[in-house]
């Protein structure tokens, strides 16, 4: 085998449907467009959403609620997880990159400090919100709590 010889195996590849060169081809006339409506003219592109004609579901499905644009939303994260956190790496400080390192929040995640879970080692931790009973859990050990 060589690089002259090489050719594409056997059924792999066609050659394309021309269309629009005569009657005698099968394919003029409507060049396989069929006769009027949309589809068989230039330029035709459907829109976004469009269902035939039928009411689409974005207009059928009514609106509900509202959204708060001034949101600010918070990884939250418990003591428990803390606890497992400064065992695994045996640590005393945890603060937002820490966390970021080892998956529990990304890097533009702001951080809530829950208090769901036990606290057995005194941490000092560094965090952009707090709970009450998270404070009390924290200091209730000799810990040492840092608002960004």
């Amino acid at each position: 085998m060589e690089l002259h010889n090489l050719k594409p195996a056997a059924g792999s590849t066609h050659s394309d449907k021309r269309i629009g060169r005569g009657q005698g081809s099968g394919r003029g006339g409507t060049s396989t467009r069929g006769h009027n409506g949309a589809k068989s003219r230039s330029g035709y592109s459907k829109k976004v959403g469009f269902e035939g004609g039928q009411m689409p579901l974005q207009r059928r499905v009514p609106k509900y609620g509202f959204k708060n644009m001034n949101r600010v939303e918070y990884k939250a994260i418990n003591v428990s997880t803390l606890q497992t956190l400064s065992e695994k790496l045996g640590i005393e400080k945890i603060d937002p990159e820490i966390l970021k390192n080892n998956g529990l929040a990304s890097s533009n995640d702001l951080i809530k400090i829950l208090g769901d879970g036990e606290l057995k080692a005194k941490l000092e931790v560094t965090a952009n919100k707090f709970s009450k009973s998270a404070i009390e859990i924290i200091e209730a050990k000799g810990g040492k709590i840092i608002s960004l």
